[in-house]
């Protein structure tokens, strides 16, 4: 029992001495500990992707930052951003007429405005993809269209909140 007793010890001094830590944990800039995520501007023909790119990038910052996502009127800085283009691309024909797999890519621009509309941090032409079997049918295919979507908006913001916390 003692032995055991200090093998567990002994492992748990290693995990709190070694610098392991759970990943994440503060903020997105040292004084942004409010921030407000506008709606993307949607310039593509896809609906919902402003919103899909906005909640997306809103629940990366909850997850991953000690900041916190509230109104506009109660926020220190504000984060806007535009989804410029989602474009498709054929990826493998089972015949000249019949596609099997496309690939989606989202392009966008967002940025991190002050109070004094001053742009504090930005990226431009921030470009995720991602690839899907295309359905004969138009509900399935619109449904793997919209997940597509969903996964590219996840993997944008991830990269968003990643670099404006290494870039402050």
């Amino acid at each position: 029992m003692k032995k055991l007793l200090g093998v567990s010890l002994a492992v748990l001094c290693f995990f709190s001495s070694c610098g392991y830590q759970l990943e994440g944990g503060g903020y997105i800039n040292e004084n942004v500990t409010r921030v407000s995520v506008d709606m993307f501007e949607n310039r593509s023909s896809q609906t919902r992707a402003g919103v899909t790119f906005a909640n997306e990038l809103t629940r990366k910052i909850l997850e991953k930052t000690d900041t916190r996502v509230v109104d506009s009127s109660e926020a220190t800085r504000k984060i806007v951003g535009i989804v410029k283009s989602i474009s498709f691309a054929t990826l493998s024909r089972s015949s000249t007429e019949t596609v099997v797999e496309r690939r989606i890519t989202a392009t966008v621009d967002v940025r991190l405005i002050g109070p004094d509309k001053k742009v504090l941090w930005s990226v431009s032409n921030l470009s995720s993809k991602e690839d899907y079997t295309v359905s004969e049918s138009n509900v399935d295919n619109e449904a793997s269209i919209r997940e597509a979507v969903e996964k590219i908006a996840e993997r944008s913001a991830e990269k968003v909140v990643s670099q404006m916390m290494l870039n402050f």
